[in-house]
């Protein structure tokens, strides 16, 4: 796989720290620290334009649209990045809908998806004319079926199916299983087609699939496409045309350096073409994590070193309420100095001041020699950052900065604690319900 722009390759030995990780695309990190307190989140452009492109390339030839999974990152500055290059939005909220709106993404050039879309969500949706809705209950599309009777609409639709496939990744992030509350079986998609006629508000003409996130092997994607065309092939002769096949995402990035083994983006979409060879339709994509992930980087200091009965804490500024994965998923995410000089390898566990035992990055982690005021680089923290961000312990949201060859634009300063209190007020006036 080809090393990518966000993550230039650095040599290490025993004895000493990477010498690589000063600069992001062009930008001097340290003086950038220099200029915003950190915790902050910085982006590469270059690194985000790389993925895209090599998606792009690899797609060429069939008739596919790239959706973005704004869950990973719904920061409008990125969102716009993505819009001037020709790719859409998938949503699971009226939110994160607006803000592709707000970026410029074009509605048909939008997919809702996700299992709990309220009657006004999808009135919403309708309202603009997104491309069309991903949907998994009955339930959902008897509610869709009735909201677009009362505009007087046509709604698209597309099935997600659960093909029971296990993804191989974390069980927090494994969608496609028969335990999942995503998707229906093709059991149940077999009888919705049945009846689709008579739902005269609703055009269900289309397929969706999507397995988990994180995935880093071709196989479980076979093997969920290979039952997905073969449903597909089933309905066309039936008599139910397919005219569009959403393959969803899910594809992994490297987290740990000379672990994590990702797919490259040419093998998946060998395996699209393999599965749908002769499928003439119109093919969606959602990938979220695999275009902005390791485009992001996380920039934090040392506030102290504490020694520990086993091993010394390394307390950053950064907690969890500015990167909850290796919290909520004991995810990994590499941790280097922001530095060019040599020093002896000690051992840490590197945690954050939120008062959690949770808020914890690493564990028993080997890094040069830290002091006080160290700056750190947490990396590939692009996607699912920010976006799953709080304000737990009353600390403010982190600032996000968006780097293009040796260049930077704030996308978001770091929030104010009036901000942060806005919308609370003293009970004054008490009402009977």
């Amino acid at each position: 796989m080809k090393t990518n722009a966000a993550t230039p390759a650095a040599t290490t030995d025993a004895s000493s720290t990477p010498t690589s990780h000063s600069h992001f695309d062009g930008v001097d990190l340290r003086q950038l620290a220099e200029r915003f307190p950190t915790p902050f989140h910085a982006y590469s452009a270059s690194a985000i334009h790389q993925r895209i492109g090599e998606l792009q390339a690899a797609l060429a030839g069939l008739d596919a649209t790239i959706c973005f999974a704004v869950k990973a990152n719904p920061n409008l500055a990125i969102l716009q990045l993505m819009a001037n290059v020709g790719v859409g939005a998938d949503i699971v909220s009226v939110g994160e809908l607006r803000r592709a709106l707000n970026a410029g993404m074009p509605a048909e050039r939008i997919v809702f998806s996700g299992v709990g879309k309220s009657a006004d969500e999808i009135a919403g949706a309708l309202n603009v004319g997104i491309m069309r809705f991903n949907v998994e209950s009955l339930d959902e599309l008897h509610t869709l079926q009735r909201v677009a009777k009362a505009q007087d609409v046509t709604a698209r639709a597309a099935v997600r199916i659960n093909p029971d496939v296990d993804a191989h990744t974390h069980a927090k992030i494994s969608t496609g299983k028969s335990e999942n509350k995503f998707g229906v079986s093709i059991d149940e998609a077999r009888r919705w087609f049945a009846k689709r006629k008579q739902l005269s508000h609703v055009q269900l003409d289309g397929l969706h699939v999507h397995i988990g996130s994180q995935i880093l092997s071709v196989e479980p994607f076979r093997l969920a496409l290979q039952r997905v065309a073969a449903f597909w092939r089933e309905l066309e002769q039936a008599g139910h045309p397919i005219n569009s096949i959403d393959v969803g995402g899910g594809l992994g990035v490297c987290y740990r350096a000379g672990v994590d083994q990702p797919v490259a983006a040419s093998d998946y979409v060998d395996v699209i073409r393999e599965a749908l060879a002769d499928y003439r339709g119109k093919l969606l994509l959602e990938p979220g994590r695999y275009l902005i992930a390791e485009a992001g980087v996380l920039l934090t200091r040392v506030i102290r070193v504490k020694p520990g009965v086993e091993r010394s804490f390394l307390v950053l500024d950064a907690a969890m309420n500015d990167l909850q994965r290796p919290s909520l998923y004991d995810a990994w995410h590499d941790i280097v100095p922001v530095t060019d000089a040599s020093r002896p390898m000690t051992t840490y566990d590197i945690v954050g001041p939120v008062c959690e035992t949770g808020d914890t990055f690493a564990r028993g982690r080997e890094l040069p020699e830290c002091v006080a005021g160290e700056l750190l680089l947490i990396k590939a923290t692009g996607a699912y950052g920010t976006s799953m961000a709080s304000t737990y312990n009353s600390r403010p949201l982190a600032a996000e900065v968006l780097l293009r060859q040796g260049r930077y634009a704030v996308v978001r300063r770091r929030q104010h604690f009036e901000e942060m209190i806005a919308g609370e007020q003293p009970a004054r006036n008490w009402e009977t319900p």
